[in-house]
């Protein structure tokens, strides 16, 4: 597949194809990439580049909302993320449509982005008002037993949803809903919904095939529904919510 230039969008957070992203958008760099994409043709897709910041500032310090808010903020595409931006983010990110980006009144931006195809990092561009990257994107490939292995993950899925409602004694509104059949799918909508850290999203998003994304998060949730069965309580995190990016 052909590598592309698209604006970047780092976050602290991991979106996987087929899930979608709200983004609440505050900071002067990316309000800039908010107008450039609403300025494209209507028939043209409003694509960017979403990737997880391994050491870095998803706000750039001191912006709007931050403690201090008398000091100056860092400007530049780059700020928050060092002198050499590439090294700050994972290498493997999601491409972000954006089916809908409204202006507000105070000049701040309301979108919400749906995650398409999986992609590698190959170089980052800070000299505009906005970072831009260049990309190449990542075929999925299904990988030896995937089907078998979506069927395990399946059953794990729901022994991990039941543990984690009632470690927090709450039922789960969606245990009669039918999780997808396609392999590639649920193993997104898996890797989104389990209540996982940054870093181990990041290593399901980058697995080499389908297979091999199923295969971990089999051993990952029978190993943190193991977990859940031996404790009294949990945070209460919701499972199903996606939070908003406050950008």
């Amino acid at each position: 597949m052909t590598a592309a230039r698209l604006p970047l969008f780092p976050l602290n957070t991991v979106l996987f194809p087929g899930l979608v992203l709200p983004l609440n958008i505050f900071e002067q760099r990316y309000r800039a990439l908010m107008r450039d994409l609403a300025a494209l043709p209507s028939d043209e897709p409003r694509n960017f580049a979403v990737v997880a910041i391994r050491d870095g500032r998803e706000v750039a310090p001191t912006a709007p909302g931050l403690p201090d808010p008398t000091a100056e903020p860092e400007r530049g595409a780059a700020a928050g993320f060092g002198d050499d931006p590439i090294r700050a983010f994972h290498a493997v990110g999601c491409i972000a449509d954006a089916a809908t980006i409204r202006e507000q009144e105070d000049g701040t931006y309301e979108a919400v982005a749906t995650g398409t195809t999986r992609f590698r990092l190959l170089s980052v561009d800070a000299s505009g008002p906005y970072l831009t990257a260049e990309i190449e994107p990542l075929e999925e490939v299904a990988g030896d037993g995937a089907g078998a292995l979506a069927s395990g993950v399946v059953r794990a899925f729901r022994t991990y949803q039941k543990r984690l409602a009632g470690a927090r004694e709450r039922s789960v509104a969606s245990s009669g809903q039918d999780l997808p059949e396609e392999p590639s799918v649920l193993s997104y909508l898996v890797a989104a919904a389990a209540v996982l850290d940054v870093p181990a999203k990041q290593r399901l998003l980058q697995a080499p095939d389908t297979a091999s994304r199923l295969a971990e998060e089999l051993k990952l949730l029978r190993a943190e529904a193991a977990v859940i069965g031996k404790l009294p309580s949990l945070p209460m995190v919701d499972l199903t919510r996606r939070p908003t990016s406050p950008n």
